[in-house]
């Protein structure tokens, strides 16, 4: 599988570089169009830039790995070539953060596409495109990233700054405590959060899905990239947040030393999101 692994960055690599330019293209230019069948107007959020990013993935998935079961967010034509059964299984989320990021513009959104056998995570990609920034992981291989169209290099902690990401629907309690320690709070999609210290100026990050299983797959994503550039993932307590897939986590912390985790920890405890 590792064959495969390193075979599927180097053949999506280019879809998401497309995919990416697709949805930063179109940003600011196209309006939300509800899915049906949805609760929440987040899970409703669409747009063009949402199935065009999805295809240029999917037909670079369909003419290098047509075999894959695939999970993808979005419902677009080529989806109808993929089968069911196959041991890997790619999980697509061609914009992340549709609503608020996308749409609202507020703070980053993701492109992420990930390769996953046996509940793990085997490669993954995620292109933050308003920053220009693309990562690929490998399990076991490391982390690197690209920025525009320069060289991929190995993926850095930078973990510079006061700005923490949170996600969206943070509790505005938990929002206040981090200010009031002189941090500065920025709201961003899941994909981005779960590799927070990988971006320019950003310190930490802090997630709260509220879901009955907690992170959910797609945003599960960003986090091989997190751990194969040496960043630590926490829940909510001191346990390490999960590897696999579907354990579930509503609370994920990533951070670069044990100070600033028991700053997230101590902001969640004012929303009673710590254990």
């Amino acid at each position: 599988m590792a064959d495969d692994a390193t075979r599927f960055l180097r053949v999506l690599l280019p879809a998401v570089r497309e995919a990416a330019a697709i949805a930063r293209s179109l940003e600011g230019r196209v309006k939300n169009r509800p899915k049906s069948g949805e609760t929440t107007a987040v899970k409703q959020a669409l747009t063009t830039a949402d199935t065009e990013a999805q295809e240029a993935l999917l037909l670079a998935l369909r003419e290098h790995f047509p075999g894959v079961q695939l999970a993808a967010e979005e419902d677009t034509p080529s989806v109808s070539f993929f089968g069911e059964g196959g041991e890997a299984l790619v999980v697509i989320d061609p914009i992340d953060g549709t609503l608020r990021s996308y749409l609202g513009g507020d703070g980053p959104y993701a492109v992420l596409i990930g390769l996953a056998t046996r509940q793990h995570y085997d490669a993954a990609l995620v292109a933050l495109p308003r920053e220009e920034l693309i990562f690929d992981a490998l399990r076991g291989g490391g982390a690197h990233f690209a920025h525009r169209q320069g060289a991929r290099r190995p993926a850095v902690v930078s973990a510079d700054g006061d700005r923490v990401l949170v996600s969206h629907g943070m509790p505005e309690v938990v929002c206040a405590r981090l200010r009031a320690q002189g941090l500065e709070v920025g709201m961003a999609s899941g994909g981005a959060v779960g590799l927070a210290p990988l971006i320019p100026g950003v310190r930490a990050g802090l997630r709260y899905a509220a879901g009955p299983g907690g992170v959910s797959i797609r945003g599960r994503i960003s986090l091989l990239v997190a751990r194969e550039a040496g960043l630590e993932l926490r829940g909510a307590g001191h346990e390490s947040f999960p590897d696999d897939l579907e354990t579930p986590a509503p609370i994920l912390r990533v951070a670069t030393s044990d100070a600033d985790f028991e700053v997230l920890r101590e902001a969640l405890s004012a929303a009673d999101l710590a254990s």
